[in-house]
């Protein structure tokens, strides 16, 4: 009787563990490369599913920047940049819109002024492809820390098991 109860209290903290360590989970953020740069300001750029994802950041030092306002421009027009929790901008594009090789103007504002950065993109394919499966693909830390969560409670809940039974 007693190994079962000490089975489920195992199994049900393994449970719990999982469910919180996949709840903490995040879907990796693109891969931001530098794009644009003046003397104050950099911007860095990632396509992203049905857009593109824009950091704006001080070129040099570690103070922190404050952006008041984003606009982007797209062989000449304009789309809204909006902003998101992490700091970063995104640019909703039109459906079967490509961005490579077009010209982006970024107008940054920040400091009471306002710059524009140019740029061209070299290319945004396997935006929304998966990523391939294979020895060459990187784990997400995220991903890493929750097989180790899974992991380390196997081995607890195997090692209940087996003192439970030897103590019967």
């Amino acid at each position: 009787m007693a190994c079962v109860s000490i089975t489920r209290t195992a199994l049900a903290l393994m449970l719990f563990a999982c469910a919180a360590a996949a709840a903490r989970a995040q879907p990796a953020a693109p891969q931001l490369a530098p794009f644009a740069h003046s003397t104050l300001v950099a911007v860095d750029a990632a396509p992203a599913a049905g857009g593109l994802v824009l950091r704006v950041r001080r070129a040099t030092g570690e103070t922190p920047l404050v952006v008041t306002d984003v606009a982007v421009t797209i062989d000449g027009k304009g789309e809204p940049a909006t902003a998101r929790s992490d700091g970063t901008w995104f640019v909703a594009r039109p459906a079967g819109v490509q961005d490579a090789g077009k010209t982006i103007d970024v107008t940054v504002g920040h400091d009471g002024i306002h710059e524009v950065l140019s740029g061209r993109l070299v290319s945004s394919a396997g935006v929304s492809a998966p990523a391939a499966s294979g020895a060459g693909t990187v784990m997400s830390s995220s991903r890493k820390q929750l097989l180790w969560w899974i992991l380390n409670i196997a081995i607890v809940l195997i090692a209940a098991i087996a003192i439970s039974r030897r103590t019967s």
